[in-house]
């Protein structure tokens, strides 16, 4: 009887210590995640290696999808560039959402920077891009079109939204206003301001009585903001973070990052980062040795709330060539965090 006791009492006592020690186990574990930005996946850019500049990404009921600026696929030109993906790192090429080019600019072949959102009350995708015009006396601005999945095809009105000489009139992003239930288009480029204005209920005019507000300015710092474009809105915990990029994107002299500014509301007024750290730069993505002039960014939430910034980028040990539009801008994606009321890109390489 007394060896059968102490055999229990053994038995016992150590069931008791595997327990204690699993729990402890699991508090710690519990403990390293709380204190460590989460990331959800560890991955490798870029997330699509072919010709993919100027992306937007969105999430529609669990399936992401990517705009991008034109670029030749299989021999053939692709007015705005499309892919989807599950799960943001493993990207399916679908072709082209504008198959069709608007009467306005159906002469030409240079489509770049797409915007696409999702209007609940039209039950409409809408999206926004540039196009150079037929009329040489007005050259580029942003043309409006709509589909009824997020593959398109996207029908383009006939007539531009805006138009304009040089590039200005460049870049779209539309928005609603969380506050105001107000359309808006935010856009700009060619050394002028970004610039934010009130559109109509179908998105493919300005509001009657409206004016353009201008929210950034360029050569305000030192570095990347002789020109600044790519405007982005990401409203987050009551706040309103401008994304923008500066200040040269494209070939083998291209200078480019990401840069961002807040407010209180959608009009302004701004606060660039440099002036709120006092540090006279606002960069939150630049050069490194790994890539290039990484810049025209979106961002996009997955099904948990994490966000994530989607950016195009050159390949430092690919940019190098005798032709500037043979330098391809790849699909790259990180996430991002708000720390201290300001976004943090979180590299994975």
């Amino acid at each position: 009887m007394l060896i059968n006791l102490r055999i229990n009492m053994f038995i016992k006592n150590t069931l008791t210590f595997f327990v204690l020690y699993v729990l402890l186990l699991a508090a710690n574990i519990s403990c390293s995640r709380q204190s460590t930005p989460q990331q959800s996946v560890i991955h490798h850019n870029p997330v699509l290696d072919i010709d993919f500049p100027d992306p937007t990404v969105i999430n529609v009921n669990s399936t992401f999808y990517a705009y991008a600026t034109q670029s030749e696929h299989n021999g053939k030109m692709v007015n705005i560039q499309l892919a989807s993906s599950k799960d943001l790192f493993n990207w399916t090429y679908i072709g082209d959402a504008l198959p069709n080019k608007p009467a306005w600019a159906n002469r030409t072949q240079d489509f770049w920077a797409p915007h696409v959102l999702y209007d609940t009350t039209l039950h409409k995708y809408v999206l926004f891009f540039c196009a150079k015009s037929n009329d040489t006396t007005t050259d580029k601005g942003i043309g409006v079109a709509f589909a009824d999945n997020p593959e398109g095809p996207f029908v383009p009105k006939d007539s531009p939204l805006i138009v304009g000489k040089g590039f200005k009139d460049i870049d779209p992003m539309a928005m609603i206003d969380p506050a105001t239930g107000k359309k808006l288009l935010y856009w700009g480029s060619g050394f002028q301001p970004i610039q934010v204005q009130e559109l109509t209920n179908n998105w493919t005019a300005f509001k009657p009585g409206s004016t353009a507000v201008a929210v950034v300015f360029p050569h305000t710092e030192n570095n990347y903001t002789n020109l600044i474009e790519g405007g982005w809105i990401d409203v987050y915990k009551g706040k309103y973070y401008l994304y923008y990029s500066g200040d040269n994107c494209c070939g083998s002299k291209a200078n480019y990052a990401v840069m961002v500014a807040r407010a209180t509301n959608a009009f302004g007024p701004f606060e660039r980062l440099g002036e709120a750290n006092g540090k006279g730069s606002s960069v939150i993505l630049e050069k490194d040795s790994t890539w290039l002039a990484p810049g025209h960014n979106s961002i996009v939430a997955d099904n948990k709330g994490n966000r994530w910034i989607a950016y195009h980028a050159i390949p430092a040990n690919k940019s190098k060539t005798s032709e500037d539009h043979y330098i391809k801008r790849v699909l790259c994606i990180e996430p991002l965090r708000y720390v201290n009321g300001w976004p943090v890109v979180l590299h994975t390489y």
